[in-house]
């Protein structure tokens, strides 16, 4: 077998995975599928030539994660609207847009911020939804929980990176932002702060213990259907 027909056979391998896979599938677990020595960079170009403009898909990357998505021309002219399974309220996307722009952040600071105290319906929404999950615990007394975005906000917003969240310019461009809102207070700081000194605990293993506590210690119960009074 040639290099060449072992690079098509990998490359083939590492798609239909990511085909079958109904969330962006991580490079790490991709990589257990392939030799180690084998450039993981390699197979991914590979497979990008393969959907190339005529295709109607792409391969994008989301996050530390890779899924196939119609391209952006193409879901234009199929005219879907993306729902989720109810509103939003005013409350629940002030505090997503601050865990957003300013993670990891934990509940106390999310308050500070709004200047309101933070309802329990309001993060388990945002749990019911995937978008936002814990990132660890502060190194201050009593170790607060961080909360932070999840691959599927990346996704379901169409973002690669956290990174690409828009600043105050391109927010007031658009008319997404008036004087006065409060998001006007969140581009004060980068969508992401690397001198945090929060545990990042982001282990496969660990996410689920790490969830369980989340609820535990806020007392949440994500299949609520009662959002809880929040202003």
């Amino acid at each position: 077998m040639t290099e060449k027909t072992e690079l098509l056979g990998y490359a083939a391998t590492v798609e239909a995975i990511i085909f079958a896979s109904d969330k962006p599938v991580r490079e790490r677990e991709l990589r257990h599928h392939i030799p180690d020595e084998q450039d993981m960079t390699e197979i991914i170009e590979m497979i990008r030539q393969r959907f190339d403009a005529s295709c109607g898909i792409e391969l994008r990357q989301v996050g530390d994660g890779w899924a196939f998505r119609t391209r952006a021309e193409i879901a234009e002219r199929l005219n879907q609207h993306k729902q989720v399974e109810r509103p939003l309220s005013r409350a629940a996307l002030e505090v997503l847009a601050i865990i957003a722009y300013h993670q990891p952040i934990t509940r106390a600071e999310i308050e500070e911020i709004r200047g309101i105290s933070l309802s329990k319906g309001t993060i388990d929404i945002l749990l019911e939804l995937t978008w936002i999950k814990p990132r660890g615990r502060r190194r201050t007394p009593g170790r607060p929980l961080t909360w932070g975005t999840s691959p599927s906000f990346l996704d379901y917003f169409g973002l690669d990176e956290i990174t690409d969240l828009p600043g105050l310019d391109e927010l007031k461009s658009a008319g997404l932002l008036r004087k006065g809102q409060i998001l006007g207070a969140l581009m004060d700081s980068p969508a992401t702060n690397p001198d945090d000194d929060s545990d990042e605990e982001g282990d496969d293993l660990l996410d689920d213990q790490l969830m369980e506590e989340a609820m535990v210690e806020a007392g949440l119960n994500v299949n609520s259907d009662e959002e809880g009074a929040d202003a």
